[in-house]
């Protein structure tokens, strides 16, 4: 049996390795790919999200994909790529710790026992379609998480957690991208959170604990002029919860202030609960997402 597991492995890094370099060599772009990061709680890991209604394309094989994510913190329970970079899929659930009293944040990866997906696809396949840019994709999502309890770069704990950890995949990313000879452009970041801050303690303070983690990011990973696209679930809690709109004007706050900041309006996408977009909704926020990133490209380019 560890035989077979060997050589499944091997298979399978094999596999991989010839994949990254028939991408680099496709139609002379030899090495190049503009790289959008996928970050945020549960929307943005697609927790409701089916894979079995995702129609297929075959535009998702192009696409370079790294993914972590899960519940919060980050730990060995995450659905993850390996720590290597695949092409463009929905991702299987990972290890979801029981709940037991020690261990309370645990939601499950995903609600299906097949996985599920982010708006990571709808917006690959948007821009696929749009522009003949090749692209990379590193995701690093974890359900309920907020600005304070999980994204705070200032918290060494497990307050900023996440954050540290999309730091991190993005770096061990881009080195392995590099190891293959693939030369990527780091250019926006879409971020889909701000549910778990709709409430009395944190919404006042939404825009600030963001505004200062899109900072702290862009100065981390190098990156002065990231796009940020911003956005979340404005039907969280079926329009009975009434700190919703403090962090959509939050959002578009920083939209107004910063010139690479862009809100992006997910009203109408299908939902499954009072909480998650359901698989067509989580399309159509990506397909959103993708509209509002190119509308941004085009602005930055007639400056």
């Amino acid at each position: 049996m560890k035989t077979k597991i060997k050589v499944a492995a091997s298979t399978f890094l094999l596999l991989l390795t010839s994949w990254a370099t028939a991408f680099a060599a496709d139609n002379g772009k030899a090495g190049s790919a503009d790289l959008i990061l996928v970050a945020g709680q549960s929307n943005a890991v697609g927790y409701d999200a089916d894979p079995a209604r995702l129609p297929a394309d075959p535009a998702d094989k192009g696409v370079l994909f790294w993914w972590r994510c899960g519940d919060p913190p980050p730990d060995a329970h995450d659905s993850t790529s390996g720590g290597k970079w695949t092409h463009l899929q929905p991702q299987p659930r990972g290890n979801p710790a029981a709940k037991t009293a020690g261990v309370e944040r645990q939601y499950g990866n995903f609600a299906q026992p097949n996985g599920g997906f982010g708006p990571e696809i709808g917006l690959a396949r948007q821009l696929h379609a749009k522009q003949p840019n090749r692209l990379a994709i590193v995701k690093a999502a974890f359900s309920g998480t907020g600005m304070r309890t999980d994204w705070n770069p200032a918290d060494a704990g497990d307050g900023g957690a996440c954050y540290r950890a999309l730091v991190s995949e993005t770096r061990s990313a881009l080195a392995a991208a590099k190891a293959q000879g693939i030369a990527l452009r780091l250019c926006a970041l879409v971020w889909v959170q701000g549910e778990s801050d709709a409430n009395a303690q944190d919404a006042a303070n939404y825009e600030r604990a963001l505004g200062g983690m899109l900072a702290a990011l862009r100065k981390d990973l190098d990156a002065p002029r990231l796009i940020a696209l911003l956005g979340f679930n404005t039907q969280y809690g079926a329009g009975k919860n009434p700190f919703v709109p403090k962090i959509v004007e939050a959002q578009k706050a920083l939209a107004r202030r910063d010139p690479l900041c862009v809100y992006v309006d997910t009203a109408g996408a299908a939902t499954a609960n009072a909480v998650h977009f359901d698989a067509a909704g989580t399309l159509e926020v990506g397909r959103r997402f993708a509209e509002a990133l190119l509308r941004a490209q085009g602005k930055a380019g007639n400056r």
